[in-house]
């Protein structure tokens, strides 16, 4: 049986906590084998307080500033005991199966890395946010099947590029092999880039599509905020992680996304999210000399050859078309 690690990063996350611990309670995977870890991101609200006395069994890391969720993630991930990390929002609440569900799928495909939830609305639980993370050729990450209809049409194609880390799974020595989420990303895309650097490796994604988790959008973020670090970190995970000779085939297909996002931020200019992510698309620019030498090491470890993944990304470029 293996041993599992649920890490939840919490910022002022305190009405969603009861919804959320409650239903890793409720989990039908042996407590056992369960362990549950809150990182509080220097909430302003009662927390942790309200953790540590209504679940004590929760093992509460208080970060003493705000750094964000993918150090939040991190940090977890450093004191879990398990051989799977799993990474849960939050603002959501999983089926009695999740974690069984994700395990499982693992199991069953040791080719996997991760193994992704179907994350479907809080408030629409037939709609779906997410049947596994797909990026295009553009280099655009998309949510699979995103504001559809659950029918069941995505739960026989297992192979995704990644999963939302809001609700994923992953194998502990993977992890740790490619270093956890990169911190300066701070928040957003961090599972984004780590698919990538996944799938380089020769680590796929597998969905699952039974491990179930019911989720409120963008909760505890959002905004001006998801609007700037989305726009600066698309371009940072792009210039990262996608190999030279896909950059030189598709560079068309990913200026002309860019330039579409910010035409259309430029178009409702009086917005303010507007205006965040056009100073995160800048941000992005400008940053890029920090991002070659993270380039260069990413890069060196590629192992899948340029067809497999190319075939991966235009799966997800000809579905959005």
């Amino acid at each position: 049986m293996k041993r599992v690690s649920v890490i939840i990063p919490n910022y002022n996350g305190r009405p969603y906590l009861p919804t959320c611990l409650s239903a890793l309670d409720r989990q039908t995977y042996p407590r056992e084998a369960l362990e549950i870890i809150l990182v509080d991101d220097a909430s302003r609200d009662d927390s942790v307080a309200y953790v540590r006395e209504t679940f004590p069994h929760v093992r509460v890391l208080p970060l003493e500033r705000n750094s964000g969720l993918a150090v939040a993630c991190n940090r977890g991930a450093a004191i879990a005991r398990g051989e799977i990390i799993a990474l849960l929002n939050n603002d959501t609440e999983v089926e009695p199966d999740w974690v069984a569900e994700l395990v499982r799928a693992l199991e069953e495909h040791p080719w996997a890395g991760a193994a992704a939830s179907k994350m479907l609305l809080f408030d629409r639980r037939n709609v779906l946010h997410s049947a596994g993370d797909m990026v295009g050729l553009d280099g655009i990450p998309r949510n699979r099947g995103v504001w559809e209809e659950d029918r069941g049409q995505y739960d026989e194609d297992r192979v995704v590029f990644g999963g939302c880390g809001g609700a994923v799974a992953y194998r502990r020595e993977v992890w740790e092999a490619l270093g956890g989420f990169d911190e300066d990303l701070f928040m957003y895309l961090e599972d984004v880039d780590l698919a990538w650097r996944m799938q380089l490796r020769g680590w796929g994604t597998v969905f699952a599509p039974e491990a179930r988790v019911y989720h409120h959008l963008s909760a505890t973020g959002g905004g001006t905020l998801a609007s700037y670090y989305t726009g600066r970190n698309t371009i940072w995970v792009i210039a990262k992680n996608m190999p030279t000779p896909l950059l030189r085939a598709h560079w068309p297909k990913i200026v002309k996304a860019q330039w579409r996002i910010a035409r259309d931020a430029l178009a409702a200019w009086r917005g303010e999210a507007a205006r965040a992510r056009l100073r995160g698309q800048w941000a992005g620019v400008l940053g890029l000399p920090r991002i070659w030498p993270k380039r260069r090491a990413v890069q060196a470890q590629r192992r899948v050859d340029i067809s497999t993944l190319e075939a991966l990304l235009k799966r997800a470029h000809e579905d959005h078309a």
